[in-house]
């Protein structure tokens, strides 16, 4: 049996279908905010078993949004805010149909090089800089794709700080993200707090 690559949720069975389909790869990318990264990329699975067991784009892209969002919110639903969400795939699909026939694949597949391969994610609906930056680290740093120039196409998120999804490789190294992100975040929180009060006032202004 094929090594799991990506050992994010948990589960074997999400782990490799995150590896071995493409789409489920960028919807749970599309999925990891707001949320544990384990209840983000297990959603292509629950997806999958709610939709008669196929993960498919054009059939995704084909359901009315409010049904497709209703498979999103049934408890366990698949995000924080699956109404949000549940469109937001829906456009990821519907794009993913017409921009790549359906195949999640081809944004990646024979792609040469890194800025390319950024500009391709980039365009996808729900995708801002640091999501594209993120998936492309995963694509080379657990998948193999490596395009030239990735490194500068994924930064900060190519190198070895344990800061990411991409930087998961074992139950260590998970929790080594997971206390990264905490400490960015506390980091954060430390500098709103020291900035004064009329500097806070002048920028929501």
């Amino acid at each position: 049996m094929a090594k799991i690559l990506i050992p994010i949720t948990g589960d074997d069975e999400s782990d490799r279908l995150l590896q071995e389909e493409p789409l489920a790869l960028v919807i749970g990318m599309l999925l990891d905010q707001q949320v544990p990264m384990e209840w983000a990329f297990r959603g292509p699975t629950t997806l999958r078993d709610r939709l008669g067991g196929e993960l498919d784009a054009a059939a995704i892209a084909a359901m009315d949004v409010e049904a497709f969002v209703a498979v999103c919110a049934t408890k366990p639903a698949v995000h924080r805010y699956p109404s949000s969400m549940g469109t937001r795939i829906h456009e990821l699909c519907t794009f993913v149909v017409e921009r790549y026939d359906g195949d999640a694949g081809r944004i990646w597949k024979g792609v040469r090089s890194g800025e390319t391969l950024l500009q391709r994610i980039r365009e996808l609906p729900g995708y801002g800089d640091e999501k594209s930056r993120i998936l492309v680290a995963i694509l080379a740093k657990r998948l193999g794709k490596r395009p030239a120039g990735w490194e500068e196409a994924a930064a900060p998120f190519s190198d070895d700080e344990p800061r990411s999804v991409a930087d998961v490789s074992s139950p260590e190294t998970l929790v080594q993200v997971r206390e990264w992100k905490q400490m960015m975040k506390a980091a954060a929180r430390s500098k709103a707090d020291q900035t004064p009060a009329s500097s806070r006032a002048s920028a929501r202004r």
